[in-house]
């Protein structure tokens, strides 16, 4: 089964909302060049992005470089419009691993960052849903290993702002619905900021893992 037809029959609809936050962990705002953020900085992806555990990611030809990026994912569990923070986990059904893949020729290249975020599969979840009530995602380790060597690792206390903030934040915007994502931004250590830079290629192996989940895998090929 595919990670869309899971998730109709977990949701009912097979094209999530996808929204991103970028630049919130610091040292991750710091290696990039970039402020800290004064709100959170948000950007999408379409459901055509999505792929599930053990699903290749795939990389268009000439992509240019690619990162993969480890990061916690929101799930939420029903319909959510101008939530206040203390009622944020009232709307979550769950959290799972994400991996916001990014391919930054595009996306630096561009100026902004749609297209470099949504290439097909550059979205792999997985391998659970854990339910809101049997996990604390203030304080979990999060990691991106890639073919075995970690390149992230750090703790969700360190996002600059946390779930309840974000789950406030985007629903003044945006109405969720249940199986929409929230991805709540990835740590320091990703390939392009590193000397010299990593990127990823075929044949690679890319894991996240995140406390409490589990570890979400998916192969690199070309197309």
């Amino acid at each position: 089964m595919s990670i869309r037809d899971d998730w109709g029959e977990r949701f009912g609809r097979r094209d999530p909302k996808i929204v991103c936050v970028g630049l919130n962990y610091g040292a991750h705002a710091g290696e990039s060049g970039g402020d800290l953020p004064k709100a959170p900085l948000l950007f999408g992806k379409f459901a055509n992005t999505l792929a599930g555990d053990g699903d290749p990611i795939v990389l268009p030809p000439e992509i240019g470089h690619v990162d993969a990026e480890a990061e916690l994912a929101v799930v939420i569990g029903e319909r959510a419009s101008r939530v206040g923070k203390e009622q944020a986990f009232d709307v979550i059904a769950g959290y799972t691993c994400a991996n916001d893949v990014s391919a930054r020729d595009a996306q630096f290249g561009d100026g902004q960052w749609f297209r470099g975020k949504g290439f097909d599969t550059f979205c792999p979840v997985g391998p659970r849903i854990v339910s809101a009530g049997e996990l604390d995602p203030s304080d979990l380790r999060i990691q991106q290993r890639l073919n075995g060597e970690v390149l992230q690792d750090s703790r969700t206390s360190d996002l600059i702002f946390d779930v309840p903030t974000l789950v406030s934040y985007v629903t003044q915007a945006i109405t969720l619905e249940p199986g929409d994502l929230i991805l709540t931004g990835t740590p320091e250590g990703v390939g392009v900021f590193r000397e010299p830079k990593i990127t990823l290629v075929a044949g690679d192996v890319v894991e996240i893992e995140v406390e409490g989940i589990g570890v979400l895998r998916n192969e690199v090929s070309g197309s």
